[in-house]
């Protein structure tokens, strides 16, 4: 009998309405997209596109009169009709307001069949999703200290700390009181300063750490090709297990040179805002871990296709998870479903509290145990949503550091 409900309501079930809230949460906004259908189903998801909200919020509009009537079930179908809608495709705006849609329609597809998500997906392959979390002290003793902290709390694999002036005691994490700059304020960044800093510690950590645990570094895209290989340089064989984002993503033939320097593999994708981004990529094996972010990429649908790409060329998934609890439910539901999957990304843990997360707010009943998040069996994404306090809340103008060099010029953040 509950088979036959399902099919009906898959039948008759059609999309209402379309919300997106960019409001504040914790440390910087978040982009929430609920679906609303006309059996009183509801859906969300999270668009991955910081600091630019109200742009992918203005798209999540646009789409709004093409999704009103459809029915939710045809995900793919729709995922399409969203991306060749307009005659210019693709674009992270576009993506990112496409991908906060697809997670809402899985959340809806998964609560109407009472299945979680990851049934949607293949099943699980796995019931606990490791993690990889990330030091918050600048390069120095603290970063050491943190990182003996992690592997007390269970982490076997984290991020340790860029340097940010070249000096020892000052860090710039992603909820700094230095994101509130004022108009004409920037921020100095010498790339030949931070490497060198960074290097020495990093060295350091490995010698006290030990060759067990998995250790890596997030340059941010901070770097030249030369940078970046002289970075690598300075390291002895074996200091870095991954090195994440070293430049920028739109040359990857400059990747290629890269990667012809260094035997450090590289982890490279949270960028990326298709799976043609990914094509070069994998298909000259340049990347061996995909930093997929699920929330920019085009949604579970698009993350799906990206991954079983990826195993074909024994590339492990390494999800980007800088947001909130949604897109770390989807990432979890995603890494339960994929054979290839190494870490998923934290900010809270022993090291770091960025504040994206609070359960008054979002409830999510995927729970951390020993650096791994145990697969709810909830259906949809398995997560609750507080919409009277989004509605009651507002948006924050905020942009990332605009960092320049000694000489004036701009540099990448």
């Amino acid at each position: 009998m509950s088979i036959i409900i399902c099919l009906f309501q898959r039948n008759r079930m059609k999309i209402k309405n379309i919300i997106s809230y960019p409001v504040w949460i914790g440390s910087r906004n978040q982009l929430l997209v609920k679906i609303e259908t006309d059996n009183g189903l509801e859906g969300w998801g999270e668009s991955g596109f910081s600091s630019r909200e109200l742009g992918v919020s203005g798209i999540v509009q646009h789409y709004k009169n093409l999704l009103i009537g459809k029915n939710p079930f045809e995900i793919g179908k729709i995922w399409q009709r969203l991306y060749r809608s307009q005659y210019f495709e693709g674009g992270r705006t576009i993506t990112a307001a496409i991908s906060a849609i697809d997670l809402a329609l899985y959340d809806i597809k998964g609560k109407a069949l009472n299945v979680p998500v990851y049934e949607l997906l293949g099943g699980k392959q796995r019931n606990l999703v490791p993690t990889f979390a990330t030091t918050s002290a600048p390069p120095g003793p603290e970063m050491i200290k943190q990182a003996k902290e992690l592997i007390k709390s269970g982490w076997h694999a984290f991020r340790l700390s860029l340097s940010q002036t070249g000096g020892d005691k000052e860090y710039e994490s992603i909820y700094s009181k230095k994101f509130g700059l004022k108009p004409g304020e920037s921020n100095i960044f010498e790339p030949r300063e931070s490497l060198n800093n960074t290097a020495k510690w990093i060295i350091q950590a490995r010698k006290e750490l030990g060759s067990e645990v998995v250790l890596g570094v997030d340059l941010h895209h901070r770097f030249s090709v030369a940078e970046a290989a002289s970075f690598c340089n300075k390291l002895p064989q074996g200091t870095l297990d991954f090195l994440e984002e070293p430049i920028r993503d739109e040359s990857p033939s400059a990747y290629k040179a890269l990667r012809k320097i260094t035997n450090i593999p590289f982890a490279i994708g949270e960028e990326f805002a298709s799976k043609w981004q990914f094509v070069p990529y994998i298909e000259d094996d340049i990347t061996q871990f995909a930093r997929i972010d699920i929330c920019n990429v085009g949604g579970i649908t698009e993350s799906m296709k990206v991954a079983g790409w990826c195993e074909s060329h024994y590339i492990d998934m390494m999800p980007h998870n800088p947001l909130g609890p949604i897109c770390t439910a989807a990432s979890v539901h995603f890494g339960a479903s994929v054979p290839n999957f190494a870490w998923l990304e934290t900010r809270e843990s022993a090291a770091e509290n960025a504040g994206f997360t609070n359960d008054k707010i979002i409830k999510s009943s995927h729970n951390m145990e020993n650096a791994m998040y145990v697969v709810s069996n909830e259906p949809g994404l398995g997560v609750s949503v507080n919409e009277d306090y989004l509605k009651n809340s507002k948006f924050k103008q905020w942009d990332p550091p605009q960092l320049e060099r000694n000489d004036g010029s701009v540099t990448n953040w």
